[in-house]
């Protein structure tokens, strides 16, 4: 009877117990939070503090349309320490969050093995206690969605266990190369704001086609974005709308050689600002496209397997100059040129 009496006690303290993300027992915010189903309360830590309200939620709510947070904002439906908030609203940490229940997509931690996550660690190029620059393997998205379960950015929480890791920046899926990830948020913003003062210098070599006559050159040729009827983005050169944005790529070359009879250029490139697709559209202006580009080079007949471009060398104000080495694939087309 006594051994009985403990285990029914011992059932209706487990019971009673509050739950994760209740009032009483708050989600911390360096967490993920996989029901958004019911109430949750969320606790501020000191990696969101001075965030915005609205960014602190969008990043958690993945997929939520703007319109819709604003909305719950603005019924109330979030609380910040039990009053009425608004979207532009700084945290401080240790604020607590009410969150009623949100209709959004269950999101499940992404599965990754053992084997993989130490590939990943092994491609750490540089760490100290607020960044992290991985070498990111060709052909890896850097964060998911867009038909990709995970990239790296999910992958190196599950391998590494940290809970805060953020992207300073992006890469495409198909670059190889060096990515600045931050592990706490002052980093994040100190470096993100090196981006916009263009302080930090980045350098790619890529594999283009032909022999690029002047050994260094500035491509001065401005940008516009825009969509394919699949839906699928787009750059190209086009300086007549008002939506097209400055765009500067220094180049100089490295090598010229022949491969698979066909004449290639080895060329560093640094570009002045931070286009999407800039390299790769750039140089097919100037009728040199990169080597393995699916995008803007679909008559490439070089039997190239990857798109040849790889993020080599940064140059961050206070720290060591940060270089990955040349990928295997790209180091073996280089050195089996005639």
């Amino acid at each position: 009877m006594r051994n009985s009496h403990k285990k029914g006690a011992n059932s209706t303290l487990q019971s009673t117990a509050p739950r994760l993300g209740s009032k009483q027992n708050p989600f911390n915010a360096d967490n993920q939070i996989d029901n958004f189903a019911q109430v949750n309360h969320i606790k501020v830590t000191q990696n969101q503090q001075g965030q915005r309200l609205d960014n602190f939620l969008l990043a958690r709510l993945k997929g939520l349309p703007k319109s819709h947070l604003y909305k719950l904002i603005r019924a109330d439906e979030v609380r910040v320490n039990n009053k009425r908030c608004k979207p532009h609203d700084k945290l401080f940490e240790g604020d607590i969050i009410r969150l009623a229940p949100v209709k959004i997509a269950s999101r499940k931690k992404p599965v990754v093995s053992q084997a993989f996550a130490n590939s990943l660690l092994d491609r750490i190029i540089y760490e100290d206690e607020g960044l992290l620059v991985l070498n990111k393997p060709s052909g890896m998205a850097v964060h998911g969605g867009s038909g990709e379960n995970f990239g790296v950015i999910e992958a190196m929480r599950a391998a590494t266990g940290k809970n805060y890791l953020e992207l300073v920046h992006r890469i495409d899926k198909d670059t190889s190369g060096l990515l600045m990830i931050s592990k706490k948020r002052s980093t994040l913003k100190k470096l993100q704001q090196h981006l916009r003062d263009k302080t930090i210098q980045k350098y790619y070599f890529c594999l283009v086609k032909g022999h690029v006559v002047m050994d260094t050159q500035l491509i001065d040729a401005p940008l516009l974005r825009y969509n394919l009827p699949s839906g699928e983005r787009r750059v190209k050169v086009d300086g007549t709308k008002d939506q097209s944005k400055l765009s500067q790529t220094d180049i100089t070359v490295q090598k010229r050689f022949v491969f698979n009879k066909q004449k290639v250029s080895l060329v560093q490139a640094m570009p002045k600002t931070g286009r999407t697709h800039q390299i790769r559209v750039h140089m097919g202006h100037i009728g040199h496209p990169l080597l393995g580009d699916d995008k803007y080079n679909r008559q490439d007949t070089s039997g190239v397997r990857r798109l040849c471009l790889h993020a080599y060398k940064l140059q961050i104000p206070d720290y060591p100059t940060i270089i990955a080495p040349m990928p295997a694939d790209m180091d073996e087309l280089i050195l089996n040129g005639a």
